[in-house]
């Protein structure tokens, strides 16, 4: 979780994603929930000497697909990671976007980290072994790196 503005004013623009990260090798999209998970994997991947650029799309509807589809041209390698299932997702559809307008771009598969195709549980212990975790994102990056 991070932190909540106090200011009442504070908005987050629609439309307009949210550069948590720069980097040069990877670019991972991370999604809700999925955005400490992959700044953690970002900063162990750092330790690789990999530099990975993470960016929290915050809006899907709009989607700032330009955001995306210059780290993309910048990096040449995709990971999406996304809290939702892996099938028929916002995941899905970034992915989607990104092979048709950015398919020359890409060095390697694009990848994506979803949760198991499972129903998502109640408890928060359960919670656990279904979301996409910080290692399953690092061993994502691993796999676009070759």
């Amino acid at each position: 979780r991070g932190e909540v503005p106090d200011d009442p004013d504070f908005t987050v623009p629609f439309g307009v994603a949210n550069i948590l990260r720069e980097g040069t090798d990877v670019t991972v999209v991370a999604i809700a929930g999925s955005v400490p998970r992959a700044l953690a994997a970002a900063e162990e991947m750092a330790k690789e000497g990999v530099s990975v650029e993470v960016i929290d799309p915050r809006t899907l509807v709009p989607l700032d697909k330009e955001t995306i589809l210059n780290s993309v041209g910048k990096t040449g390698r995709l990971v999406v990671a996304d809290p939702a299932a892996k099938v028929c997702s916002a995941a899905s559809e970034i992915m989607s976007i990104v092979g048709e307008e950015a398919f020359w771009d890409l060095q390697a598969p694009m990848q994506k980290v979803a949760s198991r195709q499972v129903h998502i549980p109640f408890s928060p212990s359960l919670e656990k072994l279904v979301y996409p975790t910080s290692d399953d994102i690092i061993e994502s990056i691993k796999k676009t790196l070759g």
